[in-house]
């Protein structure tokens, strides 16, 4: 389960020990924004290590390399793929050529590496206005693309507006990439609060966030995992409610019913759905349903 995604700065050797104890689903290693010119060469080298040495088996492990317009992506995709993380975030991606770029780079050093051709994912990042008219076709550019995610900095600074805690000026943005991402069937990720101290800021964002239809948000402070994971994680109400639905469309089902109410209102095609997606969700949680009253 995928809710919270935490940027790490993979120059920060504390950091990046101890990513695993952070709360969030996936680690993103960062070697962009994170990571002077001056030190690409050592954060690189330093997370090759760390990776190869430290126990990651419980969180998703997921590593930013450079983007297409600076001389470090290959680089970075040589020491960086053969390790095999589960996902690569490719930045400033603007259209499908972008995605087959670094799919066909990614397939070389599979090959050469001996690992199956098309394990490693990509998450590409969404940070421009072109980006965000084209994240259709760039969900759709390869099956290797998994998710993709939003990035609201940059996004701004090329539409030449501010960026604010509100978000009023990602609205648009938010809502195009999230019917884009559905559209395709990939995931998709909201971008990082912009306020890393304000603890009451990101949970009124992620419930936004959540309510647009993202499946989860990145960070880029520890002290927001939490509100985040506990936005894109059901309610206990949620849960039993889910659990509600389906026991009674299989009664329905079983007494031949053609239509099938609960709590005075019709139980359709899209509730139905929803139930189920949450009660696939609660178990991958570890949520139980309440115990009944004459259990």
């Amino acid at each position: 389960m995928r809710r919270s995604m935490l940027f790490i700065p993979a120059a920060n050797p504390k950091q990046v020990m101890f990513a695993a104890t952070m709360g969030a689903d996936t680690i993103i290693f960062d070697l962009e924004d994170a990571v002077s010119p001056m030190e690409k060469d050592s954060a690189r080298i330093l997370l090759r290590n760390l990776l190869k040495t430290m126990d990651y088996s419980k969180i998703e492990i997921c590593v930013r390399v450079n983007s297409l317009d600076s001389p470090f992506w290959q680089e970075d995709l040589e020491e960086i793929v053969p390790l095999a993380p589960g996902l690569i975030m490719t930045p400033k991606i603007e259209s499908p050529a972008d995605v087959e770029v670094f799919d066909k780079a990614i397939s070389e050093i599979e090959e050469k590496s001996g690992l199956e051709k098309g394990s490693i994912g990509l998450v590409p990042l969404i940070e421009t206005a072109k980006g965000i008219e084209n994240s259709y076709l760039v969900a759709t550019a390869s099956p290797r693309v998994k998710a993709m995610l939003l990035g609201g900095e940059d996004y701004t600074a090329n539409l030449q507006c501010k960026r604010t805690k509100e978000g009023n000026e990602i609205d648009y943005a938010r809502k195009r990439i999230v019917n884009a991402a559905r559209a395709a069937g990939v995931e998709i990720y909201d971008t990082p609060f912009t306020d890393a101290h304000d603890d009451f800021g990101i949970i009124d964002d992620a419930a936004y966030a959540k309510s647009l239809g993202f499946t989860g948000k990145s960070a880029i402070s520890p002290r927001h995992v939490d509100a985040i994971n506990e936005a894109f994680s059901p309610s206990q109400a949620d849960v039993d409610y889910a659990y509600d639905v389906r026991d009674a469309l299989a009664e329905g089902k079983e007494k031949g019913l053609g239509v099938v109410a609960l709590r005075g209102k019709m139980i359709d095609k899209p509730v139905e759905i929803r139930a189920l997606q949450t009660i696939a969700i609660a178990k991958e949680l570890g949520i139980e349903r309440s115990p009944k009253e004459d259990d």
